[in-house]
Formats: structure tokens, C-alpha cells, sequence
């Protein structure tokens, strides 16, 4: 009987903790027709009609060395590949498919290069895999809720056995679980309907997850989506709970508990524009400015940051995206104090931004600046051992005004007489306390 192992849990989580901030990429065939990753299904593409962009593809410039010194260079500790999104199209040497990467002109494992590039720059490892497979002709497909043939009655599933579609997937889970080295992140997507749980075999796949990686980090998904926080969340874990609830494109708006109130880790994945995988005509990027303020207030909730980037059909990054990690990284290069090994600091949320916290450190993100000093919420005057500008460590004095002096339970700090903040995004104090 399965049973659930503390101790084993938060050891294997220690470093996903401590990380705080990673990358997620998609990319596949549908970088092609480059109107996202959805688009076989949302255009209900009939299979001969996919096949082209499988003959076409050739991504020339494709160098994960590329894309690992970005991350790292943003400040990113993971990074999460789509080995296999929905569509069915292998970016791995699959022995049990046709659909891969080293059978089109390219003719590469595209995932073994990932891995070797990823570890290279000292980043963790995640392997994303689609539990969906629309090539696989065991597959539901008619009046399936994702299919592109759902809507085709010529597509009907009597003669399909499911039984040989989840044959091939734990084949493949096994594949990437054996050939590329220690993974750190297993990244499964997703249940829906009543495609969840053991509908996957769940518990069989999860047996054989943890017994040939037995420290991976695996999300929810097995039994559920982006929405749905699953059995640990219940407080009855099922044989193949997932490590991390993993809301999608939102914030909790207060974290996220288990049912007696304990906190749970999760990771919020986001994208920069409205798509995961490459979209030509999508420009609605995020500002870096935001995006910063999005991981301080998933850290200040308790969780991480998963942000996506989705590289064109020649394999580079979208110049958009680039820019928007070299912004990033240079906030992260002197502020990342307040985001590596950092959590929820106890303290309510100041009006002017959010607090981080690790150990006896406070970090008081400020999103903006006040009228007067500026009040440091939830500590006291006595506890206080020094405050300091992050970014370069200069002292920053209690303030003794008499502007405040109705507020004595209060601390204020005094950052002197200019009212622009040296960071216009986010200006981090360091308190350090007694």
C-alpha cells in the first residue's frame, strides 16, 4: 500500500525551493506554421494536413547553448523542455514512433543536445511530456474534447485500443527516464475529463518514474490541469500525487493550502506573450518591469516562476524575448537575494509593493515609493538589527522624523530626500533582523 513519505518529499524538494525562478520552452513542428502550439486541434488540422511542417522541418539554427546561457543569464536555476507536446511530434530518438526529431531533415535528438547544454551551465534539467497524443492512432479522437478530428464522425473510435496508445506513452516516459541522465524536473501535461488518474495507468507510470528517477520533481498533472490542485492538496495523496500544484497563467491570490491549511509548493507557469509555442503575429509581450513584479509576488506567495519562451522554426528565441531577459537578468544580478531560497515573510503586503523573506533577512520589495519615510509593516524598532539598499549594500537609517511620530509601534526607514526609488521596477531593502 502507497504511503506517503514527508521526509523524502521535502528532501527532494529542497533545491525547487531554493530556485524560485526557471524557463519553460515550447517548441515543436508548430513552430511552423507559427500560430502556437494548439494549432493542429484549435484549427482542426487533419493529420495529412500536419504532415508537411514534419517533411519541412529543419531548424538550422538550433543551439540549446544558446537558450541555457539565456536562462542562466536571466537569473533562471531550471529549465523545461517539451520532449513531446500534444501533437504527438518526439524532439527525442523515440524507438516506438516514426514522429521524431531524428527522422526529419534535421535528423538530431534535439532533447539529448538540450540536456548536455542545459547541465553545462549548472542549470537543473525538466522534460516536459504531453499525456495527449494526436498522431497516435489508438488516440480518441472523435467527440474527444482536445482531438482535431472531434467534430469528424469519419474519425469514430471503435476500432481503436487505448491499451496500445498507453502501451507506447509509459515506452516513451520510460525512454526519456533512461537515456538522458538524471532528470530534474518531469514535467507531465495534462488530465481533463475523465482522462485522468488511472485512465494513464498512473500509478504503473509513477512506479516506474520514481524507480528509474527516484529524486524528480513531478507536477500534478496526472490528475489534473492548470486548474485542480489534486490529491496532496487533499490531504490524501494518491500513489501519483504530484510533487507541485502548477496553476497556469495566474497567481494565487493568496498562495495555495492543502485542506488543513498548510502550505503547498507550486509554480506558476506564464507565458511572456499570449501563446506557448511561437505565434508570428502575437506582440502582446509582457513588459520586463511586470514580469519582475509577477516572480516577487509568486516568491512572496510561497512559489516559484516558470516562465515560457517559445523559439521560432530556425530554433532561435524571439528577439522580444531575448530583450526581455537581459532586462530581467539585470535585476536578478543585484537583487536575487530576495528571490533564491525566499518565501512567504508572515507580514501583511505593504501598499507599495510585496515582502520576501529567508531566515532572520526581510526584503521589502518597493514597487513604488511613499510620502515621507518609509513604514516597514509587521517588525518592530527593537528587532531591527540594520537595514541596507540591496543592490549595493549602502546603510539606510531608522528614521527618527517627527512626521511620523504618531505611529511609535511603527519602523521607518529613511531613504533619504530624493522621491525617485534608484529602481524604477523594484528597489529591494535588506532587513536584517536580531
Amino acid at each position: 500500500m502507497y504511503q506517503f513519505d514527508l521526509e523524502r518529499y521535502e528532501k527532494r524538494m529542497e533545491w525547487y525551493q531554493d530556485a524560485r525562478f526557471g524557463m519553460f520552452i515550447h517548441w515543436g513542428l508548430y513552430a511552423i506554421p507559427a500560430r502556437g502550439e494548439w494549432v493542429r486541434s484549435t484549427e482542426e488540422i487533419p493529420k495529412e494536413d500536419y504532415m508537411p511542417y514534419f517533411d519541412e522541418f529543419n531548424p538550422t539554427d538550433y543551439d540549446p547553448h544558446k537558450w541555457a546561457k539565456a536562462a542562466k543569464e536571466a537569473g533562471m536555476k531550471y529549465v523545461v523542455l517539451t520532449a513531446k507536446h500534444h501533437d504527438g511530434f518526439c524532439l527525442f530518438d523515440s524507438k516506438y514512433t516514426e514522429f521524431k526529431s531524428t527522422n526529419t531533415k534535421c535528423g538530431r535528438d534535439l532533447v539529448a543536445e538540450f540536456v548536455e547544454a542545459v547541465r553545462a551551465e549548472g542549470l537543473k534539467v525538466g522534460l516536459y511530456f504531453s499525456l495527449l497524443d494526436w498522431y497516435h492512432p489508438d488516440y480518441p479522437h472523435y467527440r474527444d474534447k482536445n482531438h482535431p478530428m472531434r467534430n469528424n464522425p469519419a474519425y469514430g473510435n471503435e476500432n481503436r485500443n487505448f491499451d496500445n496508445y498507453l502501451q507506447l506513452m509509459h515506452n516513451q516516459v520510460r525512454e526519456i527516464c533512461t537515456n538522458y541522465g538524471k532528470l530534474d524536473v518531469l514535467w507531465f501535461d495534462f488530465s481533463y475529463d475523465d482522462m485522468r488518474g488511472e485512465k494513464w495507468h498512473a500509478t504503473k507510470l509513477m512506479d516506474m518514474v520514481r524507480s528509474l528517477q527516484p529524486d524528480v520533481v513531478i507536477d500534478n498533472r496526472l490528475e489534473v490541469s492548470g486548474e485542480g490542485h489534486g490529491s496532496l492538496a487533499e490531504g490524501n495523496p494518491k500513489p501519483y500525487h504530484g510533487d507541485f500544484v502548477s496553476p497556469e497563467q495566474m497567481i494565487p491570490p493568496n498562495g495555495i493550502c492543502d485542506v488543513n491549511g498548510k502550505d503547498l509548493i507550486w509554480e506558476a507557469c506564464v507565458t511572456m506573450n499570449n501563446n506557448w509555442g511561437y505565434c508570428a503575429n502575437d506582440h502582446y509581450f509582457k513588459p520586463a518591469g511586470m514580469l519582475i513584479k509577477k516572480l516577487v509576488e509568486c516568491v512572496s506567495k510561497g512559489g516559484n516562476m516558470l516562465l515560457n519562451v517559445g523559439p521560432d522554426a530556425r530554433g532561435n528565441i524571439p528577439e522580444e524575448s531575448m530583450a526581455i531577459l537581459k532586462t530581467i537578468g539585470k535585476w536578478m544580478k543585484k537583487n536575487s537575494e530576495s528571490i533564491y531560497g525566499c518565501t512567504k515573510a508572515g507580514i501583511e503586503k505593504p501598499d507599495y509593493g510585496r515582502i520576501t523573506r529567508k531566515g532572520k533577512k526581510l526584503y521589502f520589495h518597493l514597487f513604488e515609493n511613499t510620502i515621507g519615510p518609509i513604514p516597514l509593516m509587521g517588525i518592530r524598532k527593537e528587532e531591527v538589527e540594520k537595514i541596507r539598499w540591496l543592490a549595493t549594500g549602502a546603510e539606510i537609517p531608522v528614521s527618527t522624523s517627527w512626521v511620523h511620530s504618531d505611529y511609535p509601534d511603527i519602523v521607518f526607514a529613511d531613504l533619504g530626500p530624493d522621491p525617485v526609488l534608484p529602481d524604477d521596477v523594484d528597489t529591494v531593502l535588506e532587513i536584517t533582523l536580531k
